[in-house]
C-alpha cells in the first residue's frame, strides 16, 4: 500500500514539474522580442533579399532615391504621395495593381504596374483621352510594357523623356508546363518567316533583274563607243571583213 502511495506521489510530482516547465517556456516565448509585423501596404511581389517590393527596384537608380521613394497599393496612398493629379483618377489601383513614386532632378516619377497587359492597355487609352481633353503642363506620360509611367512637375520635356527611357519592363512569363500558346507562336513564326522569305526573294529577283539591265546598258554603250572610235579611224570601209576582194567596181582603194 505504501509503495502505491509513493508511486502516485512520484507521478503527480512529475506531471506538476512538466506542467511548470511548459508554463515557464510559454511565458519566456511570449516575452521574447518578436519581429515587428510589416507595416504599410503589401506588395504582390517581395524581394527575397531585403523584403522590399520588387517594383521599387525597377525605379531608375533606385538606391539613390530611396529616401523619396513611396510605394502605394491604393489610390489614397498614391494621392498622398504625389498630390491630387486629375489624370491619376483614370487609374484603378485594384486587383494587384501597384504604384511607386520617387523624386528625380527631372521631376517626380510615378510608375503604375498592372498585372495584365489588358489592364495596362485600358488605362493607357483612358489616360491619353484625359490628357488630350485637358493637357497638364509639366506632365510627361508613356506606357512601357505593363507599366504606365508619369513624370510630374517636369522642368524640361527632354529630361523627362530621358528619365522615362531608363524605365525598363524586365518581367517575363515562364510556364511550368507546356506553353498553351505554343501553337499560336509557331504559326506566327511560320507566317513571319514565310513573309520574310517572300519579300527577300522578290527583292533579290527585282534587284538582279535591275542589275542585269543596268549592266547590259553600260556594256552596250561602252561597246558602241569603242566601235565608233575604231570606225572613225578607218580611211576606207570594206565589207569583206579584212579579206582580199576584187576591186571590180573601182570604189575601194
Amino acid at each position: 500500500m505504501m509503495r502505491s502511495v509513493k508511486f502516485t506521489r512520484t507521478v503527480g510530482s512529475y506531471y506538476r514539474g512538466a506542467l511548470f516547465v511548459l508554463l515557464v517556456t510559454m511565458a519566456a516565448f511570449s516575452a521574447w522580442p518578436q519581429d515587428a509585423p510589416p507595416t504599410g501596404p503589401r506588395s504582390q511581389e517581395i524581394s527575397e533579399d531585403d523584403g522590399l517590393p520588387v517594383l521599387i527596384k525597377h525605379l531608375p537608380d533606385w538606391q539613390n532615391v530611396r529616401e523619396t521613394t513611396i510605394f502605394a497599393a491604393d489610390p489614397a496612398d498614391l494621392k498622398r504621395a504625389v498630390g491630387d493629379r486629375s489624370v491619376l483618377n483614370e487609374i484603378e489601383l485594384s486587383h494587384g495593381t501597384e504604384a511607386v513614386t520617387a523624386v528625380y532632378p527631372a521631376g517626380r516619377l510615378v510608375i503604375v504596374e498592372f498585372m495584365t497587359p489588358q489592364g495596362s492597355a485600358d488605362a493607357h487609352a483612358k489616360i491619353l483621352r484625359k490628357l488630350e481633353a485637358s493637357p497638364e503642363n509639366g506632365t510627361v506620360y508613356r506606357r512601357i510594357g505593363n507599366y504606365n509611367a508619369f513624370v510630374f512637375d517636369a522642368k524640361a520635356p527632354e529630361a523627362a523623356a530621358g528619365l522615362l527611357d531608363k524605365v525598363k519592363y524586365e518581367k517575363s512569363v515562364q510556364w511550368l508546363g507546356e506553353d498553351p500558346f505554343l501553337i499560336k507562336k509557331l504559326e506566327r513564326y511560320f507566317v513571319t518567316m514565310s513573309r520574310d522569305i517572300f519579300i527577300s526573294t522578290v527583292l533579290w529577283i527585282v534587284g538582279g533583274l535591275g542589275l542585269a539591265i543596268v549592266s547590259g546598258l553600260i556594256a552596250g554603250i561602252i561597246f558602241y563607243r569603242v566601235r565608233e572610235q575604231k570606225r572613225a579611224a578607218w580611211s576606207a570601209y570594206s565589207d569583206a571583213g579584212g579579206l582580199t576582194r576584187l576591186n571590180l567596181d573601182e570604189l575601194s582603194e
